[in-house]
């Protein structure tokens, strides 16, 4: 698994100049190396000492990973710092995980409570899965994401809370997050365009009512329409919508 990881890391990461470099100055395959030790101890039953490894982990690295969490081969963590990942988790072969992600849990219930990751899934910087929940193979989950629901397979999941935003997305292992969608503000867009539509056909409505020219022009004067428009504009324009 350690040559895997490191092959992994190589492939993925284009800073990573030797093997040297890459088994003392990546933080991400240090952790992998503590927790992968951990979780053996875990497994056949070792007390204290399991935990204490993953803390010593945390401590040198700045990535927490439980000794209990299953984490398959090929897994890269990018950077790492501020990455948790629970107790009943499960990482699917060959994942990219970014800084500051956490895959946890949204209560004190037992059992089965941290997500399962599929292969070759990235999830973005800051992102948080979080529950019970299936994310399926090759899901790309934006950077600052929230996930609290189950994702189908090659889909890209943005937004708070996570939404799929696009389907089939084959072959595809980096999230390139300068094309990730912002759903929620091509919704205010459409709200907006709804909304100046809307007001088109009450002015023409209002135009072939009984009101003079003149006062129709003084109401128009009078609104403050246009400079509310002009801050809708400023803010979509600013999310490139």
């Amino acid at each position: 698994m350690l040559l895997t990881d490191l092959r992994t890391i190589f492939e993925r990461d284009p800073a990573a100049r030797n093997w040297l470099e890459v088994l003392f100055c990546y933080p991400g395959l240090q952790a992998l190396v503590f927790h992968r030790l951990a979780h053996w101890l875990y497994k056949i039953g070792i007390p204290f000492i399991p935990r204490f490894i993953s803390h010593l982990s945390r401590f040198f690295t700045g990535i927490e990973i439980h000794p209990g969490a299953l984490i398959g081969q090929g897994v890269f963590i990018d950077h790492g710092m501020g990455v948790v990942i629970g107790e009943t988790a499960i990482v699917g072969d060959y994942a990219l995980i970014y800084q500051g992600v956490t895959l946890g849990g949204t209560g004190k219930e037992s059992g089965k409570r941290h997500p399962t990751l599929g292969s070759h899934v990235v999830v973005g910087a800051g992102a948080k899965v979080l529950g019970n929940i299936q994310i399926g193979d090759r899901v790309r989950i934006g950077a600052g994401s929230v996930v609290l629901r189950d994702v189908p397979s090659n889909t890209t999941v943005v937004g708070i809370p996570g939404r799929v935003t696009r389907q089939n997305n084959l072959n595809s292992n980096v999230l390139d997050h300068d094309k990730v969608r912002d759903v929620e503000a091509e919704v205010i867009r459409a709200l907006f365009e709804r909304v100046k539509s809307l007001e088109k056909q009450f002015e023409q409505l209002e135009d072939q009512s009984s009101l003079s020219s003149t006062e129709v022009g003084d109401e128009l004067t009078d609104n403050p329409k246009s400079k509310s428009d002009g801050m809708i504009e400023d803010f979509l324009d600013g999310a490139g919508i």
